[in-house]
């Protein structure tokens, strides 16, 4: 058995033709939905980067794994501590380890390990290629490692490899002379001219006129070393240019699928080739008045696509249940002939795949710790979200979104459904006391984040943006900014 697992960095669904999308960003991904099944509602557990790719890897929520940020104690795994064997639990229990046990030869294309301090991505591979850059690498760099590899290899039999693609994540970096493919294409529907003026008096990091985070400076400090990302969207050109830069990251990408499975047809063995696509988590382009980010816990940062190829099961699947990142692990294992490890907190979808039985769940927690503190409840058709720490964007304390209705997230109901909104509370507060008795320790790692000063990337950065709000006409938010984060002033 072979299975290629192809991760392309900030991928959301909703820019794919195969879930609908009016622009021919992915014909290549769309050739494989036809051949598999793809899952609609596949969200991460924990956005963005680093604590998605931790859960889906170890199977495990980040209140459980102890990773739910990006800098600070909630970027690293919990401790073991005396209970710790000569191995820890992650080099027992992570999917590469199991896959390893059952015979695989596992290997890996990215450099995220290094990127992130993270040896969890490592455990269990018998083969790393770290290809050098740390996300900043574009497709044509990683193609003749891939090419490489797959010349040597593709031919055997029982190997994983998984395969990292950035171009979807900002800065935008394609070449230039792969030209516009979307000149001459639409905008979403949704993002209109009145839409784009109201961002524009929005605060917080990656608004309208602050995609570079906290002011208007260029990617990379050089306008030209990134033309196809503005530094802020002072016009309807400057928007096009932003969403025509992610969907060409989107094209660029899909066309290395092209290649990977010419390669794998032009070595007999695409037919018996497992292919999975997905994403560590989605990105925002003007939900929540946030561009080019993935800095929440809502709808569009959490859900992500999901596209499985698996040869003897059904073509041209469509899952809507409810399903986490993390129940791909068991999910592989099972496919496998593996044992599941007994730390996954993941649920398998097996028969999703085999048969298109309903395997959804009946909620999902979301969790973003890294540019926010929230917490979040699909249910039905509603996400509830829970705002600890706002990360600067004076989100309330409770928004309630109709993301089947309202899938941009425009019209937050909160107001006029706190039915909805005591319902989601009382999920998640269910939650997280399974969670927590559940735990291998005491500690929620949303509260060290909280008690550590915050969000790594809403550190420290107040004072000068406040400044930067003031000279962009939006100074009306510095006083409730200073009296929600007074520790920032001090």
């Amino acid at each position: 058995m072979r299975i290629l697992y192809i991760d392309i960095d900030a991928l959301r669904p909703d820019h794919l033709g195969c879930y609908g999308y009016h622009r021919r960003t992915s014909p290549n991904i769309d050739a494989l939905a036809r051949e598999g099944t793809r899952f609609d509602n596949y969200y991460c557990t924990d956005a963005p980067c680093l604590p998605s790719r931790t859960a889906l890897y170890t199977g495990m929520f980040g209140i459980h794994s102890g990773v739910v940020g990006h800098g600070g104690t909630a970027a690293d795994l919990f401790v073991e501590g005396p209970g710790r064997g000569f191995q820890d639990r992650i080099e027992h229990g992570s999917l590469p380890a199991v896959l390893q046990r059952a015979g695989f030869h596992t290997a890996q294309i990215s450099p995220f390990g290094q990127r992130h301090a993270a040896r969890q991505f490592y455990a269990g591979f018998n083969e790393i290629h770290n290809t050098g850059k740390g996300g900043n690498e574009s497709a044509e760099e990683v193609e003749p490692v891939v090419s490489r590899w797959l010349e040597a290899n593709a031919a055997s039999d029982n190997w994983y490899l998984h395969l990292n693609y950035w171009d979807p994540h900002t800065p935008y970096r394609v070449p230039a002379d792969y030209g516009e493919p979307f000149a001459d294409d639409p905008l979403p529907e949704w993002l209109t001219e009145g839409v784009w003026r109201a961002h524009l008096n929005m605060v917080g990091p990656h608004k309208a006129l602050e995609i570079s985070m906290y002011d208007d400076s260029p990617p990379g400090g050089d306008p030209a070393k990134y033309p196809r990302q503005p530094a802020a969207l002072r016009s309807m050109r400057d928007l096009r240019r932003m969403i025509d830069g992610y969907d060409t990251g989107i094209r660029y990408a899909d066309d290395q699928v092209g290649e990977i499975v010419a390669a794998l047809k032009a070595a007999g063995v695409y037919d018996d080739t497992a292919i999975i696509v997905s994403a560590d988590h989605g990105e925002n382009l003007g939900e929540l008045g946030i561009y080019g980010e993935h800095a929440t816990a809502d709808h569009i940062t959490c859900r992500v696509p999901l596209v499985v190829k698996w040869p003897g099961c059904r073509a041209g699947g469509v899952d809507t249940g409810l399903h986490y990142n993390i129940d791909l692990a068991p999910t592989l294992a099972e496919m496998a002939g593996a044992p599941a490890s007994v730390m996954w907190d993941g649920r398998s979808f097996a028969t999703a795949l085999r048969t298109g039985a309903d395997t959804g769940r009946e909620d999902l927690v979301l969790s973003q710790c890294a540019h926010v503190c929230q917490r979040s409840v699909r249910f039905g058709d509603s996400l509830y979200i829970r705002t600890y720490h706002d990360g600067y964007h004076l989100f309330p304390r409770e928004m309630l979104f109709n993301v089947v209705d309202d899938p941009h997230e425009q019209h937050d109901l909160a107001s006029t459904r706190p039915d909805l909104c005591r319902e989601g509370a009382s999920r998640l507060l269910d939650w997280h006391d399974r969670m927590m008795a559940t735990s291998a320790t005491d500690v929620d790692p949303l509260w060290t984040v909280m008690r550590e000063g915050g969000p790594f990337h809403a550190r420290g950065h107040l004072r000068e943006y406040c400044k930067y709000l003031e000279k962009t006409g939006r100074g009306w938010a510095v006083p409730e900014l200073k009296a929600r984060h007074p520790r920032e002033f001090a």
